[in-house]
């Protein structure tokens, strides 16, 4: 694999790394973002973070938020299959955005990177709601992936203030038990607020992806949308797609 571009800030190391048309950023060790442009499904990670957003009529989510950007690859994931307006990234690397749009492409509408604390500037927001928000929030300690905010009651309940009434919090957890240590399962009052949920995995990875909705999520609606696309259809043999998805549901 070859190493596209190596910067060394304040002691931590960022790199891009290419595999044929396929772009790798790593941070510290700590592998943050992969895209290919020639398919927009790779089998890997970060389509689970794209794929919840067809728990929802696709042509109505306009307003997207990904909190944890990284080098953008959900980002484009969400733009190749939905017509939203905007597309909101939010990370506080700045070598992840300067990665973003030279290595990833993330230029141009529906993208805006902004670099910001994340809680930070929820706590300052005062715009329009969201239709999507993904939170794939994690930083890097000794070469291992940590999350960057609590998944605590306090979280939930500014990302519900974010929302519009149909929309949908999706979150990356780096395992089953993560999940269940997550405010969803411990707060009575916070599965009130998000009454629904699923979670999604894959082979390969110990990450669980958390689904929370505000609306019923239907998921004979979700399987019938993802086949209107190839890409998405896994009775193809040439898909890419692969994932386990279960209901989420407290005992």
């Amino acid at each position: 694999m070859a190493v596209l571009w190596h910067r060394n800030v304040n002691g931590i190391v960022h790199e891009v790394r290419s595999a044929g048309a396929t772009r790798r950023l790593y941070t510290d060790g700590v592998f943050h973002s992969q895209y290919n442009p020639r398919h927009p499904v790779g089998g890997h990670l970060w389509d689970l973070l794209m794929l919840p957003a067809f728990f929802a009529d696709t042509g109505k989510l306009r307003r997207i938020l990904v909190l944890g950007s990284g080098g953008g690859a959900v980002m484009h994931q969400l733009n190749y299959f939905i017509p939203a307006e905007t597309i909101i990234g939010i990370d506080n690397n700045p070598q992840h955005h300067y990665v973003a749009r030279k290595y990833f492409g993330v230029i141009g509408s529906p993208f805006h990177l902004i670099e910001a604390d994340a809680m930070e500037w929820i706590a300052q927001y005062d715009g329009l709601p969201f239709d999507l928000i993904i939170d794939d929030l994690y930083g890097e300690c000794n070469g291992e992936p940590h999350r960057a905010i609590a998944p605590d009651t306090k979280w939930f309940s500014s990302m519900y203030q974010l929302l519009t009434p149909s929309g949908l919090l999706v979150m990356n957890f780096m395992s089953f038990m993560d999940l269940k240590l997550a405010a969803w399962w411990t707060s009575r009052r916070i599965r009130r607020l998000f009454p629904y949920g699923f979670r999604l995995s894959m082979d390969n990875y110990e990450n669980n992806i958390g689904v929370f909705g505000r609306k019923e999520l239907n998921r004979s609606a979700f399987t019938r949308r993802l086949l209107q696309y190839p890409e998405l259809d896994r009775r193809r043999k040439t898909t890419r797609l692969r994932y386990r998805m279960s209901k989420l549901t407290h005992v």
